[in-house]
């Protein structure tokens, strides 16, 4: 989908077409953070097995926390003057990845497939800190402490992966399927 995020105001101190080019980043910031905190709430109901208690208890605070996120930059956005789509229509319109594929399933399976959400998340986040600090310091200041809590949440998660020599069971898994496998191996 391609709109106009050229809002008809903004903050002070940023152009309108610059704003627009943060609303957009945002806006894909919003949609990864809206599916992740449905993810995390999908892998509470459904994690099962010897690991259930901690890994049922581990993901609240990370869907709590997440979804406080989406709130901040939504409300970002419309400082910016634009507008924040918070629809699952426009998520799903708009996205750039999959939905989460893992249903019932050990608690090590859904940390391995989770681990490869996070990075997925990271990585649009760490990006979207770039962008944002080529125009505005609040914006990247805001996605900068945003992304320091999701590198703590996979790490949180990785925790439950990792040897006690350091390697991670899902290594160099690309799919959320083949690190859930690697991860069931481990359990």
């Amino acid at each position: 989908m391609t709109h106009d995020l050229t809002p008809k105001y903004t903050v002070p101190g940023i152009e309108r077409e610059a704003a627009g080019r943060l609303i957009g980043v945002l806006r894909l910031r919003l949609h990864a953070l809206n599916d992740l905190h449905l993810t995390l709430k999908h892998v509470h109901w459904n994690v099962v097995g010897p690991h259930f208690i901690a890994v049922h208890e581990m993901i609240d605070p990370q869907v709590d926390q997440v979804r406080d996120m989406a709130d901040d930059v939504a409300e970002r956005i419309a400082a910016l003057g634009g507008v924040a789509q918070g629809t699952p229509g426009a998520l799903v319109a708009e996205r750039k990845w999959d939905d989460y594929s893992i249903g019932r399933a050990d608690a090590i399976a859904h940390l391995g497939a989770l681990d490869v959400v996070y990075t997925g998340v990271v990585e649009g986040m760490r990006a979207a800190v770039e962008e944002a600090g080529k125009i505005d310091p609040a914006t990247e200041d805001l996605l900068i402490g945003q992304l320091r809590d999701l590198e703590q949440f996979q790490w949180f998660v990785r925790a439950h992966l990792e040897s006690a020599g350091g390697a991670l069971a899902t290594g160099s898994a690309t799919s959320e399927t083949e690190a859930a496998a690697r991860g069931a191996e481990v359990a």
